[in-house]
């Protein structure tokens, strides 16, 4: 269960995140809307207490746990809503980040 709720919480704070800084790059980059920030810093704010969610007891190493999640997120992000495929260098790193973030979430503590 706590596999599965961590899961949870790291893919929906990852898509909270990738969506609100999208936000930001759509105005600045894609010479979108100014209203495009207002769903941009609702989705950031629902990151952060998304965040709060995991059971770490220190914050750091939760949020270090979230990096490898993020970053495969981030890879999907880029195929799914910007159309462009990952490389096998990408995947690689991803695949490693999420190893690393597995080891920092679970690993045995003393």
């Amino acid at each position: 269960m706590k596999l599965t709720s961590h899961i949870l919480i790291y893919s929906l704070a990852a898509l909270a995140e990738i969506a609100g800084c999208f936000a930001f790059w759509a105005w600045l980059r894609l010479d979108k809307s100014v209203w495009w920030l207002l769903p941009g810093i609702a989705s950031l704010i629902l990151f952060a207490v998304l965040l709060t969610f995991i059971d770490a007891e220190a914050a750091g190493r939760a949020y270090a746990a979230y990096g490898g999640i993020y970053i495969i997120a981030s890879l999907l992000w880029l195929k799914l809503a910007e159309d462009f495929s990952p490389d096998k260098w990408d995947i690689a790193g991803g695949l490693l980040a999420l190893a690393g973030a597995g080891i920092i979430l679970f690993g045995p503590r003393s």
